[in-house]
This record gives structure tokens, C-alpha cells and sequence, in this order.
């Protein structure tokens, strides 16, 4: 395992925080850690943080939010005011393209993110292989904003090849 401990969270761009935080809120049961940056703090912007973060020049981070869903990775919500900002990855697209959560209830997941205003791409369906253990399934939905996030239900567990060098992280059971 060596020096690194495991994903802290992953980073994504919303086209604002309150909305994106009131629907983790009503579709995954998220909570808030802290704010990075709030509406009244001044925006990181400026060529020493664009040369940081990488942003176009120009693009200023307005607010900054630390999200909790679960226990699992956190998600490091941002919202960026750009005049390059792209369309979110469809999941053929080269990089990080969505996110996974694992849940308990696939039916009451698809309900909650519905209600949420997410839109499921498909009906459940099988995972793949070493994820299709007895009762599992799989589900994509598509956010307000159009990010991705996969619903994963895999009551039984994973199974691995001979050559496998690690089992997945597991989520604990959520209270």
C-alpha cells in the first residue's frame, strides 16, 4: 500500500452549489463538512491560481463545498464561473466520467434520485462480471446538471479471478 491511503474524494464542477447540495441532500442523504469558499469570501481567481488549478484564464472559483455521502470517499463540489466551461464527459469521453455509489435498496435509490430530479438512462440492469453476484444490479442516472452517477447494488459481494492483487473497498453499512 506503500504511502498512499486511499481516495480522499473526488472533485466536481456544478453549476451551482446549493442546487447540487440540496439534491445529494434529497437523492443520497449527503451532508455538508464545510465550505472551502463561501458567496461572500472573495473568488480564488487570478494567474497564480489558474496556474494551481489549471483553469482557463479568467475562471474564477466563486464557492467551494466538502460533501459527505454515506461512507464512502467525499465529493469536493465547485463552482466555477468560466468563459470555457464544457459540457459535462459523456462515459465514452477520455477521463474521470461518474461516479458510483453504493446502496442498499436499488428501487429506493432510483425513487429517491428521481425525486431528486435525476433521470435514470435505463431500467436497473446486470453489473459486470465479478460485480454480478446474486441480487446485484446496476443503474445510471443522470444529475440536473447532466454529471453522471452509477447506482450499484451488490448484496452479495464481489467475487475475483485467481490473479486478482487487492479486493475492492466496501462501503460500511450506513446508519
Amino acid at each position: 500500500m506503500g504511502n498512499v491511503r486511499g481516495i480522499n474524494h473526488v472533485g466536481l464542477t456544478v453549476p451551482s452549489i446549493d442546487a447540487a447540495t440540496q439534491f445529494f441532500k434529497k437523492a443520497f442523504g449527503a451532508k455538508v463538512a464545510y465550505d472551502g469558499l463561501s458567496y461572500g469570501d472573495e473568488p480564488r481567481e487570478g494567474a497564480e491560481v489558474e496556474r494551481q488549478l489549471g483553469l482557463s484564464q479568467g475562471a474564477k472559483i466563486v464557492k467551494q463545498r466538502m460533501i459527505v455521502i454515506g461512507h464512502g470517499a467525499n465529493i469536493e463540489m465547485f463552482e466555477i464561473e468560466s468563459s470555457n466551461q464544457a459540457d459535462p464527459l459523456e462515459l465514452e469521453d477520455l477521463g474521470y466520467n461518474h461516479i458510483s455509489l453504493f446502496v442498499e435498496d436499488m428501487d429506493q435509490a432510483i425513487q429517491d434520485a428521481e425525486s431528486a430530479g435525476a433521470k435514470p438512462l435505463s431500467e436497473k440492469h446486470d453489473n459486470s462480471r465479478y460485480e454480478d453476484s446474486k441480487g446485484s444490479s446496476s443503474v445510471y442516472v443522470e444529475s440536473p446538471w447532466r454529471s453522471l452517477i452509477e447506482l450499484q447494488a451488490i448484496p452479495n459481494g464481489y467475487y475475483y479471478p485467481e490473479d486478482s492483487e487487492s479486493t475492492v473497498f466496501i462501503p460500511d453499512e450506513t446508519n
